[in-house]
């Protein structure tokens, strides 16, 4: 089955996100410096779930560039991807109406881990219908950053509790690990 349907559908998903996101933010209630301070927590709540958005739109897109055709279980994976990433919205707008409380930011947090999970079961029926010697299998490799990333979001989900301010700082560096794009998939197809 060609991959072709597979990505639009998914840019178009992820293009919706970003939308809804979007619409999300308010106009500030007053012309002075006051009224916008008041957005700040929202908008930098945006702000991190637009690159969390970005990153999985431009990893989600090397991914398939590495795969040659999809089957049902790739399909079905991809949604799974897709439904997680659906509900970032709601939770960027709750952890950006109530900064710092431990709950929306804990919820989040379980979002971006459930997200990175379903990409990972992505990733590894990518891998399962092409082979251990395909291009992405060789690419990711024991996909350490991967795996880091879950144990860095596991760690955000139980300091919101504690230190809510501490799993903000989390988010961010999972951010940062992923903000460039994945070299391992573009130097394994330029080498094929």
């Amino acid at each position: 089955m060609s991959k072709t349907r597979l990505e639009a559908f998914s840019d178009g998903v992820i293009a919706i996100l970003i939308t809804i996101m979007v619409l999300e933010l308010k106009v500030p209630h007053g012309a002075d410096w006051g009224a916008l301070r008041s957005m700040l927590p929202v908008a930098l709540a945006y702000v991190l779930s637009f690159v969390f958005v970005g990153i999985y739109w431009n990893n989600h897109h090397h991914m398939l560039h590495a795969a040659e055709r999809v089957d049902g279980r790739i399909l079905w994976a991809n949604l799974h991807l897709l439904f997680w990433l659906s509900l970032i919205p709601v939770a960027t707008q709750w952890m950006g109406n109530f900064p710092l409380a431990p709950l929306p930011t804990a919820v989040y947090g379980i979002l971006l881990l459930c997200a990175a999970i379903a990409y990972t079961v992505l990733q590894a029926a990518i891998v399962s219908r092409h082979g251990p010697d395909s291009v992405l299998a060789s690419a990711v490799g024991k996909d350490v950053k991967g795996k880091v990333s879950l144990a860095l979001y596991a760690a955000a989900i139980g300091a919101a509790f504690v230190l809510p301010w501490v799993s903000y700082g989390i988010y961010v560096i999972v951010a940062l690990l992923w903000l460039v794009p994945d070299r391992r998939i573009e130097k394994k197809l330029h080498r094929s």
